[in-house]
């Protein structure tokens, strides 16, 4: 059997749904495209696209969950290109206080969102 398969989402638990819906709309420019709400209100879970792909992330909020999440020594990290001077998108990235690590000889950065979750930042091309 041959299977052909095609991401659709990738989740992470967010502790501020707020925080992390404002995040990644100011720092990639992410917009909510769905949201599931529980009928008890125990969790909300929000797709956010870019508008251009058909690849969600999926941001859950868990109305129990009492304490930061503690990342660990869980080394993954989503991945984006962004359009425009790659230049001026890492100096609006380290005005909002978000990088956490840079690599200068590979020509890549990452940010930081509310819950310690890195995304990896690279040009279009």
């Amino acid at each position: 059997m041959k299977i052909k398969a095609k991401f659709d989402h990738y989740n992470i638990n967010v502790f501020d749904l707020q925080k992390s819906l404002d995040f990644y709309n100011k720092a990639l420019g992410f917009k909510e495209v769905r949201r599931m709400e529980s009928e008890d209100g125990s969790f909300t879970l929000v797709y956010l696209g870019d508008g251009v792909s058909g690849f969600t992330l999926e941001l859950t909020w868990l109305r129990d969950w009492d304490r930061a999440y503690n990342m660990g020594d869980n080394e993954q990290h989503l991945c984006v290109r962004v359009d425009g001077d790659y230049g001026q998108t890492r100096a609006f990235h380290k005005e909002m206080g978000c990088v956490c690590y840079e690599n200068e000889e590979m020509g890549l950065y990452f940010i930081v969102d509310p819950d310690g979750y890195w995304v990896e930042i690279l040009p279009a091309k």
